[in-house]
């Protein structure tokens, strides 16, 4: 099992008659992570709503901020137990096999134009074999293709544009990838976590994005950056693109600060806490469900 102990904080300056937020930055509860010691601090007098999507296990916060700065400080400690797989015995499923609440991973999203790649992906990839391998073979092209640039990209980037300009963020490598394996009927879905074991050279800590593919009767994790170490993703939501899950989504005239993250590993022999690190086995923490 793996323990990680995450601290966050989130800085604004708010104008005017005050802003809306909605944030997604609670850990997720599910059968595979479990979320143990968590707190939470506003420096405005606010009492916030907050909520758990029961389709996907994303919870929201909700707020009204008045004028002037708001700090949002979230700390956690979160267990993690991943389900091991051998690749090698993973099959991809029929789409008339697919259990219903993983059929919407299969069309094409705002930022995942699949309908657009299908002919390319099945030129690159339709000849594989359908299983985890293909997954992998397209997570190791879209790298391969991708240089990380920060800058380089917006919130209007898609899967399209990161394919033509071939630079991006984790983001933009998410996009690509969901979009080329929705293109062979594989299902896929954005994910929103933290960055355990990033490279140093990249920056401090963040938030970061990478792909689950339904495999087999479960969802599998890949990482198009290739960046950080999966073992150490924490799960904050989940959807079919960055616009289902951003971090924060703000209402208002608001200016913010990158924000500041920090998450360390528990080791404890006695209590079986290892610390995060790359494997050969396929990593999953998620179910058909949830």
């Amino acid at each position: 099992m793996v323990r990680l102990e995450l601290s966050l904080e989130l800085n604004y300056e708010i104008y005017g008659q005050g802003s809306d937020f909605i944030f997604n930055i609670h850990n997720a509860y599910t059968a595979h992570q479990t979320v143990s010691h968590e707190k939470l601090e506003l420096s405005q007098p606010i009492n916030p709503e907050i909520y758990t999507d029961p389709a996907t296990a994303n919870r929201y916060m909700r707020l009204h901020a008045e004028e002037g700065q708001l700090k949002v400080r979230y700390q956690s400690t979160i267990d993690i137990k991943h389900h091991f797989a051998d690749p090698a015995h993973i099959a991809e499923v029929s789409v008339a096999k697919l259990p219903a609440q993983v059929l919407s991973y299969i069309y094409p999203s705002r930022y995942c134009q699949s309908d657009r790649l299908h002919r390319m992906a099945i030129r690159e990839f339709g000849h594989l074999w359908q299983g985890y391998s293909r997954v992998k073979a397209i997570q190791d092209w879209v790298q391969n293709r991708v240089v990380y640039t920060p800058n380089t990209s917006d919130s209007s980037t898609s899967a399209i544009d990161t394919l033509i300009e071939q630079v991006g963020v984790c983001r933009d490598y998410a996009h690509l990838m969901i979009a080329l394996c929705r293109a062979v009927n594989i299902p896929a879905r954005f994910v929103t976590g933290t960055d355990y074991g990033a490279y140093p050279v990249w920056g401090p800590p963040n938030f970061h994005a990478y792909v689950e593919a339904y495999l087999g009767d479960r969802w599998y994790m890949f990482d198009p950056t290739g960046s950080s170490i999966p073992m150490g993703f924490v799960r904050f939501g989940v959807g079919r693109d960055a616009a289902d899950v951003p971090f924060a989504t703000i209402f208002g005239a608001v200016n913010g600060l990158p924000p500041m993250i920090d998450i360390q590993a528990v080791v404890d022999a006695e209590q079986n806490l290892v610390l995060p690190h790359h494997c050969t086995d396929a990593i999953s923490t998620s179910t058909s469900t949830i």
